[in-house]
């Protein structure tokens, strides 16, 4: 396997989750996350974990092509999952298969 960090946290797990199947801007990824039942995350917690996604190639980001929201005068910045994002979710589950299927060596009598 190459040199690739596959290593994520609970929140960036959910992120990439959020972003698995379309593009989503910060808010809308907070709503995914919270409206399926996951935990409330906060932009405290989304931006950091989104820039570190970034920097591992996990996720892109985009300026969107709408005017600037009205009372904020505020672009919004989509994010997308790349392959290694999805990849790097795959491998994750696959850990969480292989812990659940575990079972312990047979011990000498």
């Amino acid at each position: 396997m190459s040199d690739q960090d596959w290593s994520l946290t609970p929140n960036q797990e959910i992120i990439l989750s959020a972003l698995r199947f379309r593009k989503r801007y910060g808010l809308e990824i907070i709503e995914a996350i919270e409206k399926s039942g996951g935990k409330q995350i906060g932009f405290n917690s989304l931006y950091p974990n989104l820039k570190k996604l970034e920097k591992k190639g996990f996720v892109k980001s985009e300026w969107g092509d709408e005017a600037p929201e009205e009372h904020t005068g505020a672009r919004r910045k989509y994010y997308h999952i790349t392959g290694t994002g999805v990849q790097a979710l795959e491998v994750k589950q696959q850990l969480l298969e292989s812990v659940a299927h575990w079972l312990p060596e047979p011990r000498g009598v």
